[in-house]
């Protein structure tokens, strides 16, 4: 049994070996000796043979040698892919990571101080850097409820993103320059406390991919934890390559559908029951005709 471990880092894997690599390298550049970090990678029924890649590298590299590999059969969906590597996992904190981040020199050692020195932070993320250098929205989000999710989905925050009416979704009138309580860090940096995880429960199975960051911030926020923003610690964030930007036509069109789709599945799980009915069909028809209207 593994002992004394801060922090489990899960990496769910899906034929971007490329990628994966990359953010795996950038683990093994900002690690320290002192770190107590472990890594596992989730293999989402990947037919690029990155275990092979990774095996080779780790006959000379201890840093890789030292990864857990766990491969499924199938693609099993985001959300259940993690759970298989929470589960397996024994740090204190667990933070999942996506394949298309590259962590900046001394970002992860910063959260896990930022988490140390706000113990009432149940959840946190870094500012996610996109590759014109801005802050990935995505990283500091409010829930969607009807109002936040109808603004998005019509554009008006696009065009007032600055404007706390108009720009609840994505939280545009924050500072974001300093640390800040936000709703819904993202997917691609979550970095959680276990004590939050044994509580709160994992993530849902029901969300394939994407809304399972904000449907689990939703539990952890209800349940008392606050959830944070620290632009102190840096992550590129190489947007979309893995799903809605990727190579393969079918593959964007289907991710894009999952996009959509899941502020349904949220609205169906946690507000239907709070407003008129009819709200419900208006958000139903704002996400058909955002679907639709998507350049592909």
């Amino acid at each position: 049994m593994r002992k004394n471990i801060e922090l489990s880092i899960i990496i769910v894997h899906f034929n971007t070996k490329d990628l994966t690599a990359a953010c795996l390298a950038s683990l093994k550049r900002t690690k320290k000796t002192s770190d107590r970090w472990e890594i596992i990678v989730v293999d989402n029924g990947s037919d690029d043979n990155l275990e092979i890649y990774l095996n080779g590298l780790g006959k000379k590299d201890p840093f890789y040698r030292d990864i857990q590999f766990i491969t499924n059969a199938e693609n099993l969906g985001f959300s259940k892919a993690n759970n298989i590597g929470i589960k397996r996992s024994k740090g204190a904190y667990v933070l999942l990571l996506n394949s298309d981040t590259e962590v900046r020199q001394g970002a992860i050692q910063t959260m896990l101080q930022f988490m140390n020195d706000h113990p009432r932070a149940g959840l946190a993320t870094a500012a996610l850097e996109l590759s014109d250098g801005s802050i990935d929205p995505a990283s500091h989000r409010g829930f969607p409820g009807p109002w936040a999710s109808f603004t998005y989905l019509v554009g008006l925050e696009k065009v007032f993103p600055t404007l706390p009416v108009f720009s609840q979704y994505h939280m545009g009138y924050k500072n974001m320059h300093v640390a800040h309580e936000i709703d819904c860090p993202s997917g691609a940096f979550f970095l959680s406390r276990r004590s939050v995880i044994d509580r709160v429960g994992y993530l849902d199975e029901d969300f394939f991919m994407y809304g399972e960051d904000i449907e689990w911030a939703y539990r952890v926020k209800r349940a008392g934890w606050e959830v944070w923003f620290n632009p102190e610690a840096i992550v590129v964030h190489k947007k979309k390559q893995s799903g809605r930007a990727h190579g393969d036509a079918e593959l964007r069109k289907q991710t894009q559908k999952y996009f959509y789709e899941t502020m349904v599945l949220f609205y169906e799980k946690h507000y239907k029951k709070q407003y008129p009915v009819i709200l419900y069909y208006v958000i139903r028809m704002a996400v058909k005709a955002a679907d639709l209207f998507t350049v592909r």
